[in-house]
């Protein structure tokens, strides 16, 4: 779908912000570009619809190249959400969401529907937000409406600049499972600037590890943080990269080659979760714990089974059979 090949971009006559860049974005995947400020990759992310020019090197958008391609068009078909979600202030709610629609001159009655479908999308009332204007609107609203305008004209794919840095971490965490769940449900072609490696390995398929313009590791977030590819990778995922990984495994991963306890040593009342849980939020409800366990419900909310931390270090061990990442020399 989008296929970096050597890019390079350098300013004025000395200062290279990405060199040689070469990477692939498989269609449907969520690719995160990862990395310290100044690293590069809000760069990379802006070549591909324009604003950026590419000083050498192509980057190829279903087999095309970019630069053969009419910006204007080109950015019709690439949804773009960034950190402060770019709505316009003096248009209403209902105007934001269909502006690309509107533009590529649909009929109003297909555009209320868009409107309409999207709203529901994201758990927002359309008649309600209709007439809005974002300033009426929470930090949060106002994001979800970022995302939803960048999907208003179907796009095959997005970019998505820090699009929910600026949210306090409660509502960053629910917005990112929200986004989770739609992108599950529209299995877009997505590239995510962030700087953050929890929401990298969160929302990412796969992670793109900059530094000074370099790629330093291109792979999926679990041989990243379990074989970092050099001595940046391994201390820019932290000592703690074990405690990370425990985000992108779930109970159900777990019960496929471990079996769950089938009781408690005492009759404490311990809390439940579903087998969709992360591993990381079991762990913490096991430390929670008075009995250190956590009951385990099918989709009935019978109790399957319980599970501790002697179960989820025996199954991270396990792990350690993966295959080898791609690494950079």
């Amino acid at each position: 779908m989008i296929q970096y090949n050597n890019v390079t971009k350098v300013y004025g006559d000395d200062i290279t912000a990405v060199d040689q860049v070469s990477l692939n974005v498989n269609e449907g995947e969520i690719v995160v570009l990862l990395g310290p400020s100044g690293c590069g990759k809000t760069t990379l992310l802006r070549m591909v619809n324009g604003l950026e020019t590419i000083t050498d090197g192509d980057i190829l958008f279903n087999g095309e190249s970019i630069q053969s391609l009419n910006e204007i068009e080109l950015r019709r078909k690439i949804g773009y959400v960034i950190q402060s979600n770019g709505l316009f202030p003096n248009m209403t709610i209902e105007q934001n969401v269909t502006i690309v629609p509107h533009l590529l001159k649909w009929d109003q009655n297909k555009k209320n529907e868009r409107y309409e479908e999207l709203m529901s999308l994201v758990g927002l009332d359309a008649e309600d937000y209709r007439k809005r204007y974002p300033h009426e609107l929470s930090g949060g609203q106002q994001q979800r409406i970022g995302v939803i305008r960048a999907l208003a004209a179907d796009p095959p794919a997005m970019l998505m600049d820090e699009p929910f840095g600026a949210l306090d971490p409660i509502i960053r965490e629910r917005i990112q499972d929200e986004f989770l769940s739609i992108q599950r449900e529209l299995n877009k072609t997505i590239l995510f600037v962030s700087h953050d490696i929890n929401e990298a390995i969160k929302m990412g398929d796969k992670i793109a590890l900059m530094k000074n313009g370099q790629l330093m590791q291109f792979d999926t977030p679990s041989n990243i943080l379990q074989n970092p590819a050099n001595d940046f990778v391994s201390q820019f995922v932290g000592q703690d990269r074990t405690i990370k990984s425990l985000t992108i495994h779930f109970v159900y991963d777990l019960v496929k080659t471990i079996e769950l306890k089938d009781s408690l040593s005492s009759s404490a009342t311990v809390k439940k979760a579903s087998l969709d849980t992360s591993l990381r939020d079991i762990l913490g409800f096991v430390l929670e714990s008075e009995e250190q366990a956590v009951a385990i419900v099918n989709e009935e909310q019978e109790i399957i089974g319980y599970l501790d931390f002697e179960l989820i270090n025996r199954y991270m061990v396990s792990l350690s059979s993966e295959d080898d990442p791609v690494r950079v020399p």
